[in-house]
């Protein structure tokens, strides 16, 4: 799981929270995201790639292993550094912007991947990658960015459909964060959307 420095996360959310928040909300999403990942029962080990200091301190409170980054190299590279360190394991690649994301939801959709060397799982809009997991042995290829479901299809791996919500739905908008508001955030964002919407800081 990549996390940007807090300076360059989450540009087109700004505004969706008071502008002292943002940083606080592109923390607790992360937290959340890591929180249902470890609750998932196929889940041994978490890895998260970051320079951030507070996103590895408060990620490494719940569990998760930090991966120096290479900074400005990139989402892919980032995602790549975490897979070359997963030591012959099946790897799960996804975003830290997740905020809504259930362990049962994962779960099925690992589960579906099982008999499969590489697969994906596209976001809400069906353009973007919520999910790129591989099994051991095979490269994960990232190819994160606009486009990305055709991207990661076009390499090869194969699409994996389920009702996940959950899954799919990442914030990168306040559209996006109130269609995760709607399917019901993890405690972390759930507690600093509503001190933002109650006036708190």
């Amino acid at each position: 799981m990549p996390v940007k420095r807090l300076a360059m996360a989450k540009t087109r959310l700004r505004g969706a929270v008071p502008a002292s928040l943002h940083d606080r909300l592109v923390l607790a999403m992360a937290r959340d995201t890591l929180a249902a990942v470890l609750a998932c029962p196929l889940v041994r080990r978490a890895l998260v790639v970051t320079d951030e200091p507070a996103a590895a301190a408060a990620l490494a409170e719940l569990g998760a292993e930090r991966v120096p980054d290479r900074p400005d190299a990139g989402l892919n590279a980032a995602l790549a550094r975490g897979a070359a360190l997963a030591a012959g394991a099946p790897v799960v690649a996804l975003t830290a912007d997740l905020p809504a994301l259930r362990p049962d939801e994962l779960t099925a959709a690992l589960t579906a991947l099982s008999h499969r060397p590489r697969g994906y799982v596209a976001d809400a809009t069906g353009t973007g990658t919520a999910m790129l997991a591989a099994r051991p042995g095979v490269d994960l290829d990232p190819r994160f960015g606009p486009g990305s479901a055709h991207a990661h299809a076009l390499s090869g791996a194969v699409r994996l459909d389920g009702d996940w919500p959950s899954l799919r739905q990442d914030v990168d908008t306040e559209a996006d964060l109130a269609a995760a508001t709607a399917l019901g955030l993890g405690r972390h964002t759930a507690e600093l959307v509503g001190a933002a919407r109650y006036g708190g800081r």
